[in-house]
């Protein structure tokens, strides 16, 4: 069992974090568009965002990915990457939101979650592949 978790041990720790970071995406979002209708569903989605993003960032590099980098310039670059993948699934985010919200006229937070898993689908793909991947 020891061995599964530490060959899967990335996969487990996104889930943990990535559910961490759609609770985080989740709440703002309901609290801004659903709950108290301060902001519409695309503004309150791009706040969502930002905040899970941040949070995402600190998590993934540090108990997901273990990435070790230290230098300026390689911190930069990871973020900037990081920044940049997330910045295309946020795309994703608003054209499902467009799509499921605008259009549809679905009940928001049904789509906000359909959406989320999704986005956490992407984001594992890219984190892994282009921005945290092995050396």
């Amino acid at each position: 069992m020891k061995n599964l978790i530490k060959k899967y041990w990335d996969v487990i720790s996104y889930l943990i974090f990535g559910g961490l970071t759609t609770l985080i995406n989740l709440l703002v979002f309901y609290e801004l568009y659903t709950w108290h209708h301060i902001l519409g569903y695309q503004a309150a989605n791009v706040i969502a965002w930002l905040l899970s993003v941040i949070f995402a960032y600190l998590t993934n590099k540090q108990f997901v990915f273990n990435s070790h980098q230290s230098s300026k310039k390689a911190v930069l670059k990871e973020l900037e990457s990081f920044f940049f993948f997330r910045f295309l699934s946020l795309i994703i985010d608003m054209g499902i939101l467009k799509v499921g919200i605008g259009i549809m006229q679905a009940n928001s937070l049904i789509v906000k979650l359909l959406d989320n898993i999704i986005v956490v689908i992407a984001n594992y793909v890219f984190s892994k592949v282009f921005i945290f991947k092995e050396k």
